[in-house]
């Protein structure tokens, strides 16, 4: 049985960083792709970068590109979302998700998904 669990989610001040988790059980980080989700109060869920299965990087939002980066834990089946410089509008609830092989900025590919975590910014 394949389960995604977040952790990591909270307040944080602007300018401040967070590191979440993505736990991964019952698949293979080598063969599939994690792909970070967030929604913000009143919009639709975005991709915003995933972690390839050749442990690269796919960024899908400019807006995280400078401040956001992945890093993975294969032992521990965990995918880290380490993100600096956190302003405002970062405060959404965070999200992991697997596809199969490659990243994909279609949310209807993947085919697991975490509960969600929440990060809020605010001073």
């Amino acid at each position: 049985q394949v389960r995604l669990v977040e952790s990591g989610g909270g307040l944080v001040q602007p300018g401040g960083s967070r590191r979440l988790s993505c736990e991964a059980s019952g698949l293979a980080l080598d063969e599939y792709a994690i792909g970070w989700f967030r929604q913000a109060p009143g919009k639709d869920r975005e991709v915003i970068l995933c972690a390839r299965i050749d442990d690269g990087t796919e960024y899908f939002a400019d807006s995280v590109k400078d401040r956001f980066t992945i890093s993975k834990d294969k032992a521990k089946g965990t995918v880290y979302l380490q993100m600096n410089s956190l302003n405002f509008e970062d405060t959404a609830v965070y999200y992991c998700a697997a596809v199969l092989i490659e990243c994909a900025r279609r949310s209807g590919v993947y085919e697991y998904w975490g509960q969600g975590t929440q990060v809020t910014v605010a001073s």
